[in-house]
């Protein structure tokens, strides 16, 4: 199939799909989905994603008006107010206090940061990569997490997966996907774009391993 035909919201999927299945089977991220990991480790790992989050939210009004990376800037996807609200619950009001990103973690809001500054095409990378998984594989760790742990259904402590703005994520999934396809990129800045989602996973993964090296279960 000629890949000038391929729409590029395809492309960025297939490029990416191994890395993601590998993200999906992290030992830690099976350890959690299946509730052999405590409390503990789960507020570990929001930490981790509000640092994450925090870099890419973080200075995106300079991009608004950017032809490439405007059109993703939503206010609905926005996650940052909702992690503080988790960490909150599960770490008390002043959780800030001895809050520290992982090595792994500091080295992927680093780049998330330098991507924000410099270059828009990177910002579309790691923001597909973030929020169309958090509107997917993100609500069964959120099923899992009021399971295991007894939150209330889509309360505190799990309001990073509730996208409480998006009625139909299907459909906004949809659409999503349909302005990666219309992206003002030229076929060299897309292949640039994939690569930077594959370098994306590769991030998450390196803080899943840290975690879970933090976490192992006992023998």
């Amino acid at each position: 199939m000629d890949a000038t035909a391929t729409p590029f919201s395809t492309l960025i999927r297939t490029a990416s799909h191994e890395q993601h299945t590998v993200a999906n089977n992290s030992t830690f991220m099976s350890d959690l989905l299946g509730g052999r990991l405590g409390v503990d480790a789960y507020t570990r790992y929001t930490e981790q994603l509000w640092f994450v989050y925090r870099a890419l939210e973080e200075g995106t009004e300079t991009l608004r008006l950017d032809p490439v990376a405007g059109p993703f800037i939503q206010p609905e996807l926005a996650r940052t107010p909702q992690l503080e609200r988790d960490l909150a619950h599960l770490r008390g009001a002043d959780w800030r206090v001895g809050i520290e990103p992982l090595a792994s973690t500091a080295a992927y809001a680093a780049r998330v940061q330098e991507c924000v500054r410099t270059w828009p095409g990177g910002f579309v990378a790691h923001h597909y990569t973030r929020y169309l998984g958090d509107l997917s594989g993100g609500q069964v760790l959120r099923d899992r997490a009021e399971k295991t742990w007894g939150f209330e259904r889509k309360g505190d402590g799990v309001r990073f997966y509730v996208f409480e703005e998006i009625g139909n994520p299907a459909a906004y999934k949809r659409r999503y996907r349909e302005l990666l396809d219309t992206v003002a990129a030229d076929d060299l800045e897309k292949q640039r774009i994939i690569d930077e989602c594959k370098r994306a996973f590769d991030f998450n993964v390196a803080v899943l391993c840290e975690l879970s090296d933090q976490f192992p279960l006992s023998a």
